[in-house]
């Protein structure tokens, strides 16, 4: 066999269907991901915001940080910012529209790294409020998976395995660093309080938390199995990889719908389908893959998309595909050691540009569900205001006024909703939250914006108190005496403006 017949071999022609799922998924993450900063970064991170970027430049080491932003004289404008978003928009658009993978091979590519490189700069500046794990998995995504090329080539079995390996350091990280952490997911009791404590719940968090304990158990064991165990056969030979991918991704459908963890599960679907087969797919609707007219490939007698499998992608093709993985792979040293050390990192990153990162979560786990509650009032003289001139300012993700019920916002990221949940964990008087006290003190537009209500309609209070209490899903029983979805115990007043 001649060597460009071996290079022939590196050739996906039944992964068709995962790569289309695999572009046009990513790219809509990232309009997710850009719409967010869009609505959200002006009044957390911008010229006036809680923690104003400008400021931020002129730390120590901060010009360091790989972004766009550098590149101006006055490095940082509010109206560049959305520039950058729109921009980021209209990309992933045409991805998810199907635009871009109907060009040349290599056309894919530059789309997805501008993606990433704007989300990159973008991220460097975003300081506490871009600290996600999953913002790191969407920059590590946009790098990959544009070299998974457009229509004109068959999907790189390379840049596929290297999705696979992402993979495994999300699930088998996940399950490594629980077993590391806490002891309650070594004594299959981390589920009795997880869904009434996570960060943000969802509707369904709360029928999920008063299930009994036994089925918390399985969710214990279950996630074990996956994390830890299932997620290597990805590895192995079809069907037995693509029934590992489907196994995961039912195991993030449950996660999607017992809570808010922005895109997380959703990327992590994406990915798992770089595990799928065409041949696979088919089988399951027991004949062509719906709504893929577009490929008007005939089936070959392998069972594979194109004519006796397809034909051979292009010599310079398969040579872009080599380097690029072969620089991923020398990138995944350090994140291959974390896997197995006893001092696991959780969501880090071993470089500046987000590539080849470690990844976790929940390695510690918490029993009591503590809430920081904002309020303000009118009272001309706050210090003699009974309780009732006290109102809360309501948050649109997470819990406040216990008769209302959690929401969906996932795959959408209510990034300040997130802080005041860590908030909640340490209170303290952390720089954001102090300027968030202050601009609700002053009646900012920008930062009502990002509430769920204004109890004075943009009148600014005349003065703010903030509360602290521990709340607790209602239990059946009085949730039918009194109609609440929470209840909760006040355990001080914690600071007043």
């Amino acid at each position: 066999m001649e060597w460009t017949n071996w290079l022939a071999l590196l050739d996906g022609h039944d992964y068709t269907i995962a790569r289309e799922v695999i572009l046009r998924g990513v790219a809509a993450v990232f309009v997710l991901a850009f719409l967010s900063t869009l609505n959200q970064f002006p009044a957390l991170l911008g010229e006036r915001g809680l923690l104003p970027v400008p400021e931020y430049f002129e730390r120590p080491g901060a010009r360091h940080a790989p972004s766009l932003f550098h590149w101006r004289r006055t490095p940082y404008s509010d109206r560049l910012l959305r520039i950058m978003c729109v921009a980021g928009i209209v990309l992933g658009l045409s991805v998810v529209l199907g635009i871009a993978q109907l060009g040349p091979a290599w056309t894919t590519i530059p789309v997805f790294l501008i993606m990433w490189g704007l989300y990159l700069s973008i991220h460097s500046v975003g300081q506490t409020f871009y600290s996600f794990g999953w913002e790191s998995m969407l920059l590590e995504c946009g790098f990959i998976v544009g070299f998974l090329g457009s229509h004109q080539v068959a999907p790189p079995l390379l840049i596929l395995w290297f999705l696979r390996w992402m993979l495994i350091r999300l699930e088998f990280g996940a399950g490594m660093i629980k077993m590391r952490g806490d002891q309650s997911w070594r004594d299959l009791t981390a589920m009795d309080h997880h869904h009434q404590t996570q960060p943000m719940p969802n509707p369904l968090s709360r029928r999920a938390h008063l299930t009994p304990h036994w089925w918390h158990r399985l969710e214990v064991l279950g996630s074990h199995a996956i994390q830890l165990g299932v997620i290597w056969l990805v590895l192995l030979p079809q069907p037995i990889a693509s029934i590992a991918a489907v196994l995961v991704i039912l195991s993030q459908l449950f996660l999607v719908v017992t809570g808010n963890y922005a895109w997380l599960n959703w990327l992590t679907i994406i990915v798992a389908f770089s595990a799928i087969s065409d041949s696979f797919l088919r089988w399951i609707v027991g004949g062509p893959w719906p709504g893929w007219g577009w490929q008007n490939l005939p089936i070959g007698p392998d069972g594979t998309t194109g004519t006796e499998g397809g034909e051979a992608s292009p010599l310079w093709w398969h040579l872009l595909i080599i380097a690029v993985f072969v620089f991923l792979a020398v990138l995944s040293w350090k994140p291959l050691k974390n896997l197995f050390s006893r001092y696991q990192l959780m969501n880090a990153s071993f470089n500046r540009f987000h590539l080849v990162n470690a990844y976790g979560a929940f390695g510690s786990m918490t029993e009591r569900r503590f809430e920081v509650v904002i309020e303000g009032t009118l009272a001309e003289d706050p210090e003699s205001a009974d309780d009732e001139a006290w109102r809360p300012y309501e948050f649109k993700g997470k819990p406040g006024d216990v008769r209302r019920r959690s929401r969906q916002f996932a795959p959408y990221h209510l990034r300040l909703d997130w802080q005041m949940w860590f908030l909640a964990l340490r209170p303290g008087a952390q720089a954001w939250f102090v300027a968030l006290l202050e601009k609700l003190r002053e009646g900012d537009p920008a930062i009502r914006r990002l509430l769920r209500t204004d109890p004075f309609d943009g009148a600014a209070p005349t003065a703010l108190r903030v509360k602290y209490y521990e709340y607790r899903y209602a239990t059946a029983a009085e949730r039918r005496e009194t109609g609440n979805w929470w209840t909760r115990t006040e355990l001080g007043v914690i600071a007043r403006l």
